[in-house]
């Protein structure tokens, strides 16, 4: 298709050979000529494509944020004519990474490789491969598209956290509910039988009553959990860099207490992000739901987050600088331990009673403080 150059080439070409047919004079007639002409060949330049078959990997699909990944190309030569050295594009997300495709004979394959960027959080579109022929004056260009699209998981940075004591004994017939994790010890409920029941757990007398085959549902009520709330309003962080670095805190709690197999509840004031019962899965589902949380304007700010938070185990707020401490204090006797995380303040504050403050300048900061907070009590 003709470019903007193009078009303007064609219609000056035309009016002004109108204008020299119609006064009178051959110059201005030859000149229009001459640019129509060009662009016929621009035209003509662009109509050849080549067949190839393209397809497309990524390694890995899933990566945190700055770490290495890389798209691979194979590519064939499906026609009967031999392929010159192209330069293509391939989108990733917004940015458009030039591929070089070496030259190909008939039939011929080549496998390419080159590096995709992961500096921002999210799930990044990767294709089609974009091959533009254009003529050498830039009067027209055709652009053709290959292969299937495929995605990138860029996920948050995570740095290893070790799980924060409780500082609270648990009793083992504490409260328990339907989302408290599968153990051995309390007993919860009675439900019917299923292939795999150890028949130590079945309930005779129930299971006679009722004609059917009842089980205790034993769960372990002593697992404190690890709440994470993050601030996601757009209002309250000035640089985006911040919020990002905000939700690597937060996966970096989160997956720390996940990793202990310990359950894990992480939410904005717009609702619940994830939560988990513990167990091993429990950091890959943590992770794909930090990575498509994004600055969003909520019914609710965090401090009205934190009160609507179930009581009991740790809690933990990431917010910027300006936090309002004295609510968040408000809620300290409804947990064992409350953290407030605040990413790269402007200004000191004093924490209040019960409540501990950890400023975050960057993850490497944020292990050190977390470590010595660890071991105080």
């Amino acid at each position: 298709m003709l470019t903007p150059l193009g078009w303007g080439t064609a219609v000056v070409s035309a009016s002004l050979y109108a204008a020299g047919w119609w006064l009178g004079y051959p110059e201005p007639a030859m000149l229009a000529v001459a640019g129509l002409v060009a662009v016929a060949g621009a035209l003509l330049w662009s109509l050849p494509s080549p067949k190839l078959d393209v397809s497309r990997e990524i390694a890995p699909l899933k990566v945190g944020r700055g770490e290495p990944a890389v798209g691979v190309l194979h590519v064939i030569n499906a026609g009967r004519a031999g392929v010159r050295g192209l330069t293509a594009h391939d989108a990733a997300g917004s940015t458009a990474v030039a591929v070089d495709i070496p030259r190909l004979r008939p039939g011929g394959k080549r496998t390419v490789t080159y590096r995709l960027p992961t500096d921002r959080r999210g799930e990044i579109p990767v294709g089609p491969l974009r091959l533009v022929r254009a003529d050498p004056l830039r009067l027209a260009r055709r652009v053709r598209e290959y292969g299937t699209p495929q995605t990138l998981l860029v996920r948050p940075k995570t740095v290893r956290l070790a799980l924060l004591a409780s500082g609270r004994a648990y009793h083992l017939d504490g409260p328990t509910s339907d989302k408290s994790p599968a153990g051995t010890a309390t007993f919860h409920a009675l439900r019917e039988y299923v292939i795999g029941d150890e028949m130590r757990h079945i309930h005779w007398k129930s299971s006679a009553r009722t004609g059917t085959l009842m089980v205790r549902q034993l769960v372990d009520a002593s697992l404190p959990t690890t709440t994470v709330v993050l601030e996601a309003r757009p209002g309250v962080w000035g640089d985006p860099d911040d919020f990002e670095l905000a939700v690597d805190a937060a996966a970096s709690v989160a997956v720390g207490a996940a990793a202990a197999n310990f359950p894990v509840r992480v939410l904005t004031g717009n609702g619940p992000v994830a939560d988990t019962r513990g167990g091993p899965d429990d950091i890959e589902v943590l992770l794909d739901r930090l990575t498509v949380i994004g600055m969003e304007e909520g019914p609710r700010s965090t401090v009205d987050a934190v009160r609507r938070v179930r009581a009991g185990g740790s809690l933990i707020v990431v917010t910027p600088g300006g936090a309002d401490l004295g609510r968040i204090a408000a809620v300290r006797t409804r947990f064992d331990r409350v953290v407030v995380l605040r990413v790269r303040p402007r200004e000191s504050a004093s924490a209040p009673p019960g409540v501990r403050l950890v400023d975050v300048d960057d993850l490497d900061g944020l292990a050190s403080a977390w470590n010595h907070l660890g071991r105080s009590r």
